[in-house]
This record gives C-alpha cells, sequence and structure tokens, in this order.
C-alpha cells in the first residue's frame, strides 16, 4: 500500500491530498521520513571532503525536507482538528523529534565541520545572507549544547526531551478542559444578549450535540456574554470556568506541569552558563535582557494601571447604581464596560457587528494588500483539511506568489487562540519554493446559512493574523531557516501588530463595514465614533496583558518558584493588580508560554513589537497617505521580505532611519496623560 504522505504529490500548488490522508498514514510516514533525515544528516558529518558552505551549511538546509513535509501537515491537522488519535501520535512524536534534534546538535562531527567554516570565515567569499546563516547555525547549536560534553551533554538530552513531552501535554490537557465545558442557557437566560450572540450560543449548542443554546470558552462566546448578560450569576459562573482552565485537579490539571516545566527550564539554563532561564532566552531577542524587559513593561504598567483603577471607579459607581454592592469583580468589568461605551460613545456593539461580516472583512484584509504591496488574490477549489478551511492563490503582477489559507471557526477540536504558520515555507536554495501560508482564528461560527459577523476586536485578529501572513509570503530570502516569520520573538509580531493599523484607516471601514441585511455602508457617524472609541477600555487590556507578562518574566528570572500559583500571587501583589482585573492568561492556560518555548520570557514581545509598530504607522501618518507607495516599498524592502537575514534593530533603522521610544505606544493607547 503506497503512503500518500510519502508520494508526489500532483494536486494543485502540491497541497497535501486530504482526501486521501488517514491517521493511520502519519505514523509510518514520520518514521520512514525521519530515518531518511537521520541518513542526510550522517552523510553531511561523516563526508570525507574538507567542509565548505555547500557540502556542510547548504546540505544541512536541505535535510529532513520530507520530515518537515510530513510534519507541515500533522501539526495542521492536530492543531485544528484534534481527536484522540492525532494526540496519541503528538505524544509520540514529541519525544523522537526531541531526540532527533538533539542528536544534530551534539554531534560532534558535524560541530567540528561548523565550526571549521567559523573559523575561516573571513576566507570563504560568502554573501551576507550566507555569512548570517552561518552565525546563526554556529549559535543555533552552541545554545542547543553542542560544546558540552559527558554527563552534561547527556542530562542536556534528556530535559530537552522531558520538556518537549510536558508542552504536548499542557496543550492536550488545555484542549480537553475547553472542549468539555459548556454552559448551557434557558430561554429565560437569553435576556439583554443580542440577535449575533444568540445565534453564536445555538450554533455552539449543535456542535456540542445539545438541543438549546450554550456558552463555551471560546474567547469569541465567553466575551461577548460577559459584556451583554444582565445574569450576574451566570457572568460569574463563565468566567470562573474561564478563569478555571488547567486548574480543576484531575488528570487535565495543568500546575505540576507548570512547576516541572519551569525547573527544567532553569537546569537547561545552568548547563548551558547562564545564571537563569530568562537571561538565555532573551539574548538572541533585541530586548537582549531581562532588565530591558522588565523596564519597558514598568514604563507602560504606571500609566496603565492607573487608567484602569479610574476607569474601575466609574464602573463600580455604575453597578452601585443597579443596586449590587459591594466591590465591582472580573465578572463584572466588561458588562458596565459595555454600557459606559455606549454612553459615552454611543456605541453598542450589537449595533456594530453587522457592518462587520467576516466575509467583507476578508476582503478589506485582501484590498489593503493589494494597495501596498501589488498583492492579488482568487479563489481555489481545493480540498483542505476542514470543510470551513478556504484557500486563495496570491499574485503579483501574474505571477504565483503563495497559496493562503484561513480557518477562521472555533470548534471543539481546535485549540484556542488564533496563529499564523506555513505549512510549506518561502526559500530559493535547491530550487523557487514559494510559500503556503494558514492563518487560524476562533470566531463563533454562524448558523447555517446566516453571515459570520465579528465584534472589532475580532476584526483586529483578522487582520494582525494577516500581518503575519503577509511576513511569509512575501519572503525573499535563499535560506529556509531565515524566512518569512523566523525572526527575534520580539520582533515577529512587528508585522501583524503594524497591519492592524489599517483597520482603522477611515476608508476602509467606510468602503468594506456593510450590513449584513441592507448591504449599505456604515453610517459616518457611527464610523467616526467607532474610531474615537479605538483607545477605550485601554487601561484594562494594557493591565491584564503587561500582568501576564511580567509573570511570565518573574517566573524565568532567579530560581525556578516551587509553586508557580503562589509566585503569580506575588507578583501581582507586588504590582498593585486592580482587584478587578486578572491576568490574560492565568498560569494553568498560559499556552504561550508552558505549551512549548516559543513565548517563555517572551510574552513581552508584542509589547516591544508594539513599540516599534505604532512609530512604524507613523512613517506613513507623516507623509499623510496610508497607502503611500514609496513607504510601502520600504516596509517590504527592509521587513517584510527579509527575514532573518539580518539583525532586526539594524533592519528597523534602515526601515525608519532610527530606533523608536515608548512614546508612540503609549499615545497610540491613549496612556500619555494618563
Amino acid at each position: 500500500m503506497t503512503n500518500p504522505l510519502l508520494d508526489d504529490w500532483s494536486t494543485q500548488f502540491a497541497l497535501p491530498p486530504f482526501a486521501d490522508i488517514s491517521d493511520d498514514h502519519f505514523a509510518p510516514a514520520f518514521e520512514v521520513a525521519l530515518a531518511e533525515a537521520r541518513a542526510e544528516i550522517a552523510a553531511i558529518a561523516d563526508c570525507a571532503d574538507e567542509p565548505t558552505f555547500a557540502n556542510t551549511i547548504d546540505a544541512l538546509e536541505l535535510s529532513g525536507a520530507q520530515l518537515d513535509r510530513v510534519l507541515g501537515v500533522f501539526y495542521s491537522l492536530a492543531g485544528t482538528d484534534s481527536n484522540p488519535a492525532r494526540e496519541a501520535l503528538q505524544r509520540e512524536f514529541a519525544p523522537k523529534l526531541s531526540a532527533y534534534s538533539s542528536e544534530i546538535t551534539s554531534n560532534t562531527a558535524l560541530f567540528a565541520r561548523i565550526e571549521a567554516l567559523w573559523q575561516a570565515r573571513d576566507d570563504l567569499d560568502l554573501t551576507d545572507e550566507q555569512a548570517r546563516v552561518l552565525y546563526l547555525t554556529r549559535r543555533g547549536f552552541v545554545r542547543a549544547g553542542a560544546q558540552l560534553q559527558g554527563a552534561a551533554k547527556d542530562r542536556l538530552t534528556e530535559v530537552k526531551a522531558r520538556l518537549a513531552v510536558l508542552g504536548t501535554d499542557f496543550m492536550q490537557n488545555l484542549l480537553a478542559e475547553e472542549r468539555g465545558w459548556f454552559m448551557e442557557l434557558a430561554e429565560e437566560d437569553l435576556e439583554g444578549l443580542p440577535d449575533f450572540l444568540i445565534a453564536a450560543a445555538r450554533a455552539a449548542g449543535t456542535e456540542k450535540g445539545v438541543d438549546g443554546p450554550v456558552i463555551t470558552t471560546s474567547r469569541s462566546l465567553i466575551a461577548p456574554f460577559l459584556a451583554f448578560s444582565p445574569r450576574r450569576a451566570l457572568r460569574e459562573k463563565a468566567y470562573e470556568a474561564w478563569l478555571a482552565r488547567g486548574a480543576n485537579g484531575g488528570e487535565t490539571d495543568n500546575r505540576a506541569i507548570a512547576a516541572e516545566t519551569l525547573a527544567l527550564r532553569q537546569e537547561r539554563a545552568e548547563l548551558l552558563g547562564y545564571k537563569d532561564f530568562a537571561s538565555y532566552k532573551l539574548e538572541t531577542e533585541m530586548a537582549k535582557t531581562p532588565d530591558n524587559v522588565r523596564g519597558l513593561l514598568m514604563d507602560v504598567w504606571a500609566p496603565a494601571r492607573a487608567a484602569a483603577e479610574a476607569d474601575a471607579q466609574v464602573l463600580e459607581t455604575m453597578m452601585h447604581a443597579d443596586g449590587i454592592n459591594g466591590p465591582l469583580e472580573a465578572w463584572d468589568w466588561r458588562y458596565y464596560a459595555e454600557k459606559r461605551r455606549k454612553a459615552e460613545h454611543d456605541l453598542d456593539e450589537a449595533e456594530i457587528k453587522p457592518y462587520l461580516q467576516l466575509d467583507r472583512m476578508i476582503e478589506a484584509v485582501f484590498d489593503c494588500a493589494n494597495r501596498l504591496f501589488g498583492l492579488e488574490f482568487a479563489p481555489l477549489d481545493v480540498t483542505l483539511h476542514n470543510p470551513d478551511a478556504r484557500a486563495w492563490e496570491v499574485t503579483r503582477n501574474g505571477a504565483h506568489v503563495a497559496v493562503f489559507i484561513g480557518d477562521y471557526f472555533a470548534r471543539g477540536s481546535k485549540r484556542s487562540g488564533a496563529w499564523c504558520s506555513a505549512s510549506r515555507s518561502q526559500k530559493k536554495l535547491g530550487g523557487d519554493t514559494r510559500p503556503v501560508v494558514h492563518n487560524v482564528c476562533n470566531f463563533a461560527k454562524p448558523q447555517a446559512g446566516q453571515p459570520a459577523l465579528l465584534s472589532y476586536d475580532d476584526a483586529r485578529t483578522l487582520f494582525h493574523e494577516f500581518g503575519h501572513a503577509l511576513h511569509q509570503m512575501l519572503s525573499d530570502v535563499t535560506y529556509e531557516s531565515i524566512s518569512g516569520t523566523s525572526v527575534a520573538r520580539d520582533f515577529v509580531e512587528l508585522p501583524s501588530q503594524l497591519y492592524e493599523h489599517w483597520l482603522d484607516v477611515p476608508e476602509v471601514l467606510g468602503k468594506f463595514a456593510t450590513h449584513a441585511e441592507t448591504g449599505e455602508a456604515m453610517p459616518k457617524d457611527m464610523l467616526d465614533r467607532l474610531l474615537a472609541a479605538a483607545t477605550y477600555d485601554m487601561g484594562f487590556q494594557t493591565v491584564e496583558y503587561v500582568a501576564s507578562a511580567l509573570v511570565d518574566l518573574t517566573f524565568h528570572e532567579g530560581a525556578a518558584p516551587a509553586d508557580p500559583m503562589a509566585a503569580q500571587a506575588q507578583v501581582l501583589a507586588d504590582i498593585g493588580m486592580p482587584h478587578a482585573i486578572r491576568m490574560r492568561h492565568a498560569t494553568p492556560h498560559f499556552a504561550h508560554v508552558f505549551a512549548g518555548d516559543g513565548y517563555s520570557s517572551g510574552y513581552y514581545s508584542y509589547m516591544w513589537s508594539e513599540v516599534m509598530d505604532a512609530d512604524a504607522f507613523e512613517a506613513f501618518e507623516e507623509v499623510g497617505d496610508a497607502f503611500d507607495p514609496e513607504t510601502a516599498k520600504r516596509l517590504e524592502t527592509f521587513i517584510l521580505s527579509t527575514g532573518g537575514s539580518r539583525d532586526a534593530a539594524e533592519l528597523y533603522t534602515e526601515f525608519r532611519g532610527r530606533l523608536p521610544g515608548v512614546e508612540a505606544l503609549l499615545k497610540g493607547r491613549g496612556l500619555s496623560a494618563a
């Protein structure tokens, strides 16, 4: 029997033949591809010829292509449409992949070849990009422990293998808890809820097999429920369930996993000669040190907390006027903030949402990309990983640029949040390879035949993830290891957060915000009120984010806490966390930090990038045109097309002429005067 994962794909744009792939194909394809990758690494390490850039670095870049292809399909499915078989495979693959990675970085013969090239780099006549790849390759090996020997080397391999297992377990536990909890609503519980939310709750009930509406822990359902439901007891029940994800005891409790993860990260850092994990992790980022990160976060914390405390007093007064005594609680904030927004800005989310249709917002995202970078999008009729997903061919001047796949709706088998990934990345080595880029979101799915409606935050998420997609699609480098979003973690959010600004350009909403039933454009006075309220409730939003970033940083500075929950409570007490605001991501469901170490010590990076994105959009504002061709060309040339081919600070300085300060960020968040 042939395995479609290992065959040549004759599908359009060589997309995976999802109709022919079953879960039974993954394990055998993985073993074949892993063996092939190991053989390719051995051939490089054992090569009898003197090391050259071509027979060592180029060969390394090209190795493992079959394995990457198999895993690209598998992890796309595991993240967006999980099932017990795929979860079992994740648990099986995680330690094997960790072992394979450790085999490469601990291969002394292979590292000796890389080191020889490094020592002779001045005589190799390398291009700038080759020199960068050599530097990053060697640095990656050293930071993975290539210079360790004996027991330390063996222990590091064990630590990394265990961390891989823990990251997988953390995410699967979280998915299980999110899938398992829902709150059924009786008809009288629908009082005060807007039509869009009632429809979404009924659709969620259908998905859960319940005859009636339900609220799940999907943000696209629970956030508007907290904003609109007048039933305080139900708000409290829903909020506490949302907050308790990963901390409910039993097999899916993540608290012990978090503690073990932090201890092992600290041990990993010490084995590599660093005082703590934050110092190890931040060495390669723009921020460089924990002190620099803390400085930024505290510069923002003080004005944000002041704004949030002032808002809390107003909201508590409103609550007392409703006859509810006692302090404002976390499950009250969104409800009274929405009431206040309607009173002060004459804005009602239920009135706004019909103008923010998903399909029209996708058109807006594409139209901005066309005006800025000349990209065009044509729907593709192809079989994808899920019937809800859809695909487009991206072209420029008639030439193929990429395939873009959007998977927008929440479902119980999909992990929470929103993300961008590339199942195939851009590169030129070994032939011109064009990317296949995915945007995944968790918007509430409408009932059959009804349009999907977004909140303004949902629309912002759509623009954000597409900014990441542009970073992948417009990449123009030779080497895959520095392609697209393969950049410093605190630089990777710049393109995504910058792209959010175009949602706030009046002419964009003026064109694409049209009513789902009447087709009429959003009235100008509503548009003006919406944009005027862009920084509304920003104290709350900033406080819940910065608190999470500070907890993450503190977890990884100094000795690992034996009790992360106690450490979390201490951090929040030390910074004076407002009573009615909780962290955006409490430790047991902080997937950014514990489902792998991508954002560990790095959750601050959204704000570090925001310092740049606020300043970068000012480059367009300074010339008086959000679609200025010259500024857009500079943005593509120095940011979007370059990947990790140069140092992030150098690239930003090339684009803007200087590095930014925090002032533009505070101004953009409306916190300057706080």
